[in-house]
């Protein structure tokens, strides 16, 4: 594990609390639907997400104009992506139990597609939108340490 990966992970923890907190509100207080709740979340989640990994996870000094497209771009496509594959697996895992209530199987769902986006997002920003070209061999040594 480097340092990186750490603060993107402390990073995380922040947008995951807010987002899922917004994401069960907005499915259980408001009856809103799977996609329309995690869609709104996940957004709340990914404008925190931006500005504390562009400062602190990733030090980038790159231009804001080049990254927030491609931000954009890396966030929908992994939401689209994990909360896609986190209700298909639910629901192939879940579906021959007739008992089990839709407001607990997008629960779960809600929290596999929270871990795979994680995944997914970490390297998506990592490798596209903060990459560091302009760091140098002693500070990328120090970032893996």
């Amino acid at each position: 594990m480097n340092k990186t990966f750490i603060r993107f992970i402390a990073v995380g923890i922040a947008n995951t609390i807010v987002g899922l907190s917004l994401i069960y509100l907005l499915l259980h207080l408001f009856g809103l639907s799977y996609w329309i709740s995690t869609f709104i979340g996940n957004s709340l989640g990914a404008c925190i997400s931006y500005i504390l990994n562009r400062n602190f996870t990733f030090k980038n000094q790159g231009s804001v104009k080049k990254s927030i497209p491609m931000f954009i771009i890396v966030i929908l496509t992994c939401y689209f992506i994990a909360f896609n594959l986190g209700a298909k697996i639910i629901d192939y895992i879940l579906n021959l139990q007739d008992f089990i209530s839709l407001n607990f199987k997008n629960d779960l769902a809600v929290l596999i597609s929270s871990g795979l986006y994680t995944v997914l997002n970490y390297f998506g920003q990592k490798l596209l939108v903060f990459k560091n070209e302009n760091m140098t061999k002693k500070q990328l040594e120090n970032e893996r340490m």
